[in-house]
């Protein structure tokens, strides 16, 4: 368990301070530089509620807006699976730039027009998808890291999304020269070719609550999946690294990183409302 805890906090801190001087042009160019996560809440007093009637709303506005703003790179959401909150969800966004952000929300604004043209039509419209959801909600946004990312191929089927958030503990005898090194051996031989991992992104604090915060999310097809790669951890640090003494002062190099909190929380991706 302690080598499993040393990895993903690890991971953390190495992401925060990775330079990103060795990405590929083509990634910079077209990789997302931006995600936005919004997290609302079910309105607990909707007595109508629907899963299937809120999917084809939110289905209608993906269709007719999010798809059609060309500043939206991905959108996505995902519902409570294990988090302390149960009327949680996800709303997540990427973009190319940080001017992307503020010119995605004046399309959205433009293209909400053109669908629904009737004053009235939209106004109703609106009325009935803000009823399933409170009026509490928060907002981050994280820098990504397309040079350390593992791409999610298939998005089509509900999948189980891990999420970390680590905290930096910014060391004063820290260095990038070393931090960069430790992280691409654990990128390359941890995560990049592991079958169970479909998906992998680590994301940095951009804007929001908490400067030190990073966030990495994982992507299995089942929760046994994700089980299994905890389980099997241990295997392939001896593998990568067979000698006890070389593994041990690795953990003791990344752990000065970390102040050592952490929270883990697990969603699931909404098969059919994505871009």
């Amino acid at each position: 368990m302690k080598t499993i805890k040393r990895f993903f906090t690890t991971m953390v801190a190495i992401l925060l301070l990775f330079s990103t001087t060795k990405i590929l042009a083509q990634e910079a160019q077209t990789a997302p530089q931006f995600i936005t996560v919004t997290t609302m809440h079910w309105n607990m007093e909707n007595d109508d509620f629907d899963m299937d009637t809120w999917k084809s709303v939110e289905k209608e506005y993906l269709d007719k807006v999010t798809m059609k703003n060309e500043y939206i790179m991905s959108s996505s959401f995902y519902l409570h699976n294990l988090t302390p909150d149960n009327t949680e969800l996800i709303s997540v966004r990427t973009y190319g730039s940080w001017a992307d952000i503020e010119k995605a929300s004046q399309k959205n604004s433009e293209l909400q027009k053109e669908a629904w043209a009737d004053e009235t039509s939209r106004e109703t419209f609106f009325k009935k998808q803000g009823a399933f959801y409170s009026n509490e909600h928060s907002d981050e946004i994280y820098s990504t890291m397309p040079e350390v990312t593992k791409p999610l191929l298939d998005n089509s089927k509900d999948m189980v999304c891990y999420v970390r958030k680590t905290h930096l503990a910014f060391p004063e005898d820290g260095k990038n020269d070393e931090l960069r090194t430790l992280f691409t051996e654990n990128f390359e031989k941890i995560i990049k070719d592991n079958p169970l991992v479909k998906g992998y992104y680590p994301n940095r604090h951009a804007w929001g609550a908490d400067g030190t915060e990073m966030m990495e999310a994982f992507f299995f097809d089942s929760l046994a999946d994700l089980e299994k790669m905890f389980d099997g951890l241990p295997d392939l640090y001896e593998k990568a690294w067979p000698d006890e003494a070389a593994r041990k002062e690795r953990g003791e190099k990344f752990g000065k990183y970390f102040t050592g909190v952490h929270g883990d929380y697990v969603y699931s991706l909404v098969a059919g409302l994505s871009k």
